[in-house]
């Protein structure tokens, strides 16, 4: 899938395929299967709970099938258990994880893309649809991408312009125009709410298209992607 960036830039975002998203749900399916079976030893077979067991049941299935996928992918940056294992996870279409309400549709629409029966219907849609999207994905607008098995970065700040290191003093870029630096500060500003997928792609693509424009940059200790970015629009503010 390519999204098209606020930056003004391409970026390509792997999809999941039937055979990958079958695998996950098997997995997670297994997992509610084991939750739901705890569930009915505890409230049915030992009669906790008393008359209102069958009632703490229901309750119970409900939060399984239900509430498991919501919490998992809104709390986990899109990942169920299944899809972890995979290497997967829900992204919106344009590339920002998932939310409350996303994540609450297209797992209320779960139930139809079932029919008429093992997902029939929703593994018809995602071999028919562009983006391989199930009808859930469908209604609430998002998709399932592969994902790098590693967590999201620590929470980083734009270092400020004033004091340079002596690194940095040496850099020369008077190659990088205002626009081009315009555009990485609306990346900086922004990388937070971006899936980390998206936003390790966007920021190394921003970055092999500056690198070469900037002098003086040592190679001893290469910076990463998002560092280079970062110390690039500290440099340049100090000198504008």
């Amino acid at each position: 899938m390519t999204i098209e960036t606020p930056e003004g830039l391409s970026m390509t975002v792997p999809l999941a395929g039937v055979g990958s998203r079958f695998i996950a749900a098997a997995i997670d399916f297994a997992i509610q299967v084991t939750l739901v079976g705890l569930a009915a030893v505890v409230f049915l077979l030992y009669g906790v709970g008393g008359a209102v067991g069958p009632g703490l049941f229901s309750i119970a299935v409900f939060l399984v099938f239900f509430v498991y996928d919501v919490a998992f992918e809104v709390l986990s940056g899109g990942r169920t258990p299944g899809k972890r294992w995979t290497g997967l996870r829900v992204v919106r279409a344009g590339g920002q994880p998932v939310n409350f309400v996303t994540s609450a549709i297209r797992n209320l629409i779960r139930p139809v893309d079932f029919l008429p029966s093992a997902y029939l219907l929703g593994i018809a849609s995602i071999l028919a649809t562009r983006r391989n999207q199930r009808l859930g994905d469908l209604a609430a607008g998002t998709v399932v991408a592969r994902a790098p098995r590693k967590g999201v970065r620590p929470e980083q700040r734009v270092l400020p312009a004033v004091g340079l290191p002596p690194s940095l003093v040496a850099w020369d870029v008077s190659a990088v125009t205002a626009s081009d630096i315009a555009t990485v500060r609306s990346f900086l500003e922004r990388r937070h709410s971006l899936e980390w997928g998206a936003r390790a792609e966007l920021a190394r693509t921003m970055a092999s298209r500056l690198r070469p424009r900037v002098g003086g940059v040592s190679e001893s200790a290469p910076l990463s992607d998002e560092d280079f970015l970062e110390q690039l629009a500290r440099v340049k503010g100090s000198r504008s």
